[in-house]
Parts: structure tokens; C-alpha cells; sequence
């Protein structure tokens, strides 16, 4: 058994989330700081064995002479999976889970713009143009027969499968570790039983990467594997921005030599105003922005409830950083961060 003596909240929560976070976290002490108190946190870390934090991008945060778990309240954790956090006696759980209904529907989003020629028509609307086309119009084809390849079967890769079952299409999935056959996936692909990507990006008309950002993961998606997709296939990237090789991906759309993309996040954020992929044919592109999930903040409870179960009983932690997620590859931080945009949006 682990015992919890002290505990510090940095996380933006009202009152009653407060309070709710004192029952979970009972008997032990709470220190509630505001996220931007830096100095606030930097002094409680002093003390405390447990920490809730907002943000990753300080890692000054991840330090104290009694600290032993420190969870990270969004998704991505990329930004701290080096040796030096990995390698010590602490743990660090994430919130990745929270999002997955929201996320997925993004894909859903892409997906279905592509399908309708979304931008095409917007533009029509917007010019008072009635298109009658009888060529453009027999090119729309609906969702229903079409096969989706999700590249990570984690909880959003999931949460996708069933919608994308839903309407009907072929869904192929591609994961580390052989497990059960998830809902709605109608053929699965493993690392760990020698199979690689290629049969995925082959069969697809959508291509959907759902996956975190490690060592295993950067530009997974370059020149080779853009050249395996169907021409008339569209890249969708609800992940991280550096999945996906930049260059390589704006040469193919520029070439033709895939349908489109659907891009949510980018290999530097802000999107540069000079980037090609602003113009990129047959592009849609978010701000790294995903509708927030209505419940999302008591999905985030659950997940620390039930870590401090498991810390407490000295079980495996959920979302806990391992050496799985281990990313060197960046060492300047020039890639995007792992943040969550804080206005109307529940992305991370």
C-alpha cells in the first residue's frame, strides 16, 4: 500500500471539482494553486508527494525532494517522455481518454467533408453558383463501402472504429500489442506480430492517425509509406504533427499523388503564415482545435479516481508514461506543443 500525505492542485477547476478532488484525494492534505502561480506551485512542490498539473511545459514542475506521481490533466505527454522523467522513482499519468468521443467526431468531420466536397460547395454557396455539374456531382460518393485504416487503437482509435462501423464502411486498424479484436474493427494489424503498416495504407480510402508521438512514431507517415496510399485517398492527422513527415506530405498534395488531407495538428504551431500547406489542394486544416466533450472535466475525475485506487493498492497506473513513449527526437523543442487551446475547446 501507498500512502498519500500531501497533495497539490494546479488545475483550472471551479469549487465543486475542488471539493470533489478533496473526497477522492481523502484523508490526505490539498494545496489548491492556480495554474499561472508559478511560484505558488515551485514552493508547494516543496512539500508535497503527489502533484495535479494543467501543463507540461514547465519542468520545473516535475521536481520536489518528496514528489512520487505527478499527473498531467490532457492527453499528450510527449513533451516530458525523456530519460531524465522516465528514469526516476516517480510516476506520470496523463488524462488520455477524456477527449476520445470529441476527437473522433473530428475524424468524422474530415472524413465527411471530403465525402461531400465540402470546400467545393462552400465555395459555390459563397459565389451564389447552383452547381449542376453532372461530372462533379457523380464524383461525390457517400461513406457507406469505403474502408478506413486508424493508425492507434488507443481510445480514440476506438471511439472511431464504432462510428466509422456505423456508417457502414470497412475499418482496419493498426496497433503495438496483439489484443481482443475492438468493436467495430473488422481486420487488426500488430507491431509485436511482425506487421507493419503497408497492407493498411494500401486498402484505405481514408488514412486516420490516432496515435501518441515517440521515437517509434516521428514522421512515421514519409515519402514511402505517402506513395503505398490510393491516389484518391485522403490523410487524416488527429495525433501530433510530427507523425507525419511535413515535407513529404505537402509534396504529395501538391502532386496529386494522394486525395487530400485533413490536418488538425502540425510539425510547428502556430502553423507558420508562410506554410504551403495553407494552399495545399484539397486540404482542410483546424487550429488544433476539437469541440469539448460536455462531461469533459468529470471524465478527468474518473481518471484520477481511479489512479488514486490503483496508487493506493500499488497497481499499474492508467496513462502511465513508460518506455513505450519515450521521445528524444526533438531536443530542440521546435515541434508543436502538447497544449490545450483554453477558450472554447476541449482538444488535449
Amino acid at each position: 500500500m501507498a500512502e498519500i500525505q500531501k497533495v497539490l492542485a494546479a488545475v483550472p477547476y471551479h469549487r465543486e471539482r475542488r471539493e470533489q478532488l478533496r473526497k477522492i484525494f481523502a484523508p490526505a492534505e490539498m494545496i489548491f494553486c492556480d495554474p499561472e502561480d508559478r511560484a505558488g506551485i515551485l514552493n508547494a512542490l516543496q512539500t508535497v508527494d503527489v502533484a495535479l498539473l494543467g501543463s507540461d511545459r514547465d519542468d520545473s514542475f516535475f521536481y520536489g525532494p518528496n514528489l512520487k506521481w505527478v499527473h498531467v490533466d490532457h492527453a499528450g505527454l510527449n513533451r516530458i517522455a525523456r530519460p531524465e522523467f522516465l528514469n526516476r522513482d516517480m510516476v506520470i499519468t496523463g488524462s488520455a481518454g477524456r477527449s476520445a468521443p470529441a476527437l473522433a467526431d473530428h475524424a468524422v468531420y474530415f472524413m465527411l467533408s471530403f465525402t461531400f466536397a465540402f470546400s467545393a460547395l462552400i465555395q459555390a454557396q459563397q459565389a451564389h453558383h447552383y452547381i449542376q455539374d453532372p461530372q462533379f456531382l457523380g464524383s461525390l460518393r457517400c461513406l457507406h463501402g469505403q474502408t478506413v485504416g486508424i493508425i492507434g487503437m488507443g481510445n480514440t482509435g476506438k471511439e472511431l472504429a464504432v462510428r466509422a462501423k456505423a456508417f457502414g464502411m470497412q475499418v482496419l486498424g493498426y496497433r503495438r500489442s496483439q489484443a481482443d479484436l475492438p468493436e467495430g474493427v473488422d481486420r487488426m494489424y500488430c507491431a509485436n506480430a511482425g506487421e507493419s503498416i503497408d497492407a493498411l495504407l494500401c486498402q484505405s480510402d481514408f488514412v486516420v492517425l490516432a496515435l501518441p508521438l515517440t521515437n517509434g512514431t516521428y514522421h512515421m507517415i514519409s515519402e514511402r509509406e505517402l506513395s503505398l496510399m490510393k491516389p484518391t485517398a485522403c490523410l487524416i492527422n488527429i495525433a501530433r504533427g510530427a507523425v507525419i513527415d511535413e515535407k513529404a506530405l505537402t509534396k504529395a498534395l501538391y502532386s496529386s499523388a494522394i486525395g487530400g488531407a485533413g490536418l488538425d495538428t502540425f510539425e510547428k504551431e502556430p502553423l507558420p503564415e508562410d506554410s504551403p500547406l495553407w494552399d495545399a489542394p484539397h486540404t482542410i486544416l483546424t487550429p488544433h482545435v476539437t469541440p469539448q466533450m460536455p462531461d469533459r472535466t468529470d471524465r478527468s475525475l474518473a481518471i484520477i479516481e481511479k489512479n488514486v485506487q490503483r496508487y493506493r493498492a500499488g497497481k499499474p497506473m492508467r496513462n502511465q508514461l513508460g518506455e513505450e513513449e519515450l521521445f528524444t527526437m526533438n531536443p530542440s523543442g521546435d515541434l508543436e506543443e502538447a497544449t490545450c487551446q483554453n477558450i472554447f475547446i476541449g482538444r488535449s
